[in-house]
């Protein structure tokens, strides 16, 4: 236990059969259970478990028969904590780059009952950028901006961790089938959580590469496909959150600036095709498709100061 709260360790793990153990045998004494979850690996990540379990009683397995991705393993180990009613859960994937000496600043915020969800952020020691790859540090950057107006947290950064714990409060309250399963979970989740009003923090750790684990991901495929995922929960979020649930006035303004920046759009291709064709600019043309998109800026910025404004509550109290 910890600080009186139990505390249970989900892992997913694909293909983590090099790192796996090490991760289970640097777990810290006062976790209460480790949930692996395997999410049908095909090299020996399964066996070196089982060889761990002989060792650790608090050591449990979930077998996935087919792979269902990061999200899905996740979500199959939130559903073993909720049904066995731990206090705290925390993530933390099964390639070894998670320091297990972070774990205890991250469960703090959430035992303390500062804040219903903790997730680690590479940022803040300033490290990031020369321990992490390149592509993948600037990525993660750019993600974590979008993220940023998606989720409506905008004191948070690096959205791409999976370092996190959650409490029962939060654990129970949101439908974790609705999450997105593959390298986008870690935003997703942060949408839904923002969508039921829960508090997250940010808290520093320590990133770690280079120990032995394979990266799959293509990061210049993932930018693309995670920036339609953000842009089609932008909209979902708007909905939930401030038209379904409660009113704002905010869902206007963005209305307003999408339709005019579209407007603009079309405006300035108008300007530019009469340019070519006559060698000329109207003058009117020209003034009337700036002022659509100054128009445009504006709803939007100040609809994101009235988002900022609707999630401050949001943010860990100090």
């Amino acid at each position: 236990m910890y600080k009186n709260q139990t505390i249970c360790v989900v892992v997913p793990a694909y293909n983590e059969a090099t790192q796996i153990g090490s991760v289970i045998e640097t777990m810290p004494e006062y976790v209460d259970a480790i949930m692996i979850v395997d999410d049908a690996s095909t090299d020996d990540t399964l066996s070196v478990v089982k060889t761990c379990q002989k060792k650790t009683a608090a050591l449990f397995l979930i077998g996935h028969k087919t792979n269902q991705g990061c999200g899905g393993a996740l979500v199959s180990g939130y559903q073993w904590a909720k049904e066995n009613h731990y206090d705290i859960t925390v993530r933390m994937d099964g390639d070894g780059q998670m320091n297990p000496d972070d774990l205890e600043a991250l469960l703090n915020p959430v035992a303390d009952g500062t804040a219903d969800y903790s997730k680690g952020n590479r940022f803040f020691s300033g490290k990031a950028y020369e321990i992490m790859p390149k592509l993948r540090f600037f990525g993660t950057a750019f993600l974590s901006l979008l993220t940023k107006i998606v989720s409506g947290y905008w004191h948070v950064s690096d959205f791409q961790s999976g370092f996190t714990a959650i409490n029962k409060k939060a654990l129970h309250a949101i439908d974790w089938t609705q999450m997105y399963k593959g390298y986008g979970q870690p935003n997703d989740q942060l949408i839904l959580l923002n969508v039921h009003n829960f508090k997250v923090a940010d808290v520093p750790v320590d990133p770690i590469y280079n120990v032995g684990e394979v990266s799959g991901i293509k990061i210049k495929k993932v930018i693309f496909t995670l920036s339609w995922l953000l842009f089609k929960r932008f909209f979902w979020r708007l909905k939930e959150k401030y038209i379904i649930r409660d009113f704002h006035p905010l869902v206007f303004f963005y209305g307003l600036g999408i339709f005019l920046g579209g407007f603009s759009f079309l405006l300035f291709i108008r300007v530019f095709y009469i340019w070519v064709l006559t060698s000329h600019i109207p003058a009117i043309n020209a003034l009337a498709a700036f002022s659509s998109f100054m128009a445009s800026a504006q709803f939007s910025l100040f609809a994101m100061w009235f988002d900022m404004e609707a999630n401050k509550h949001l943010k860990m109290e100090q």
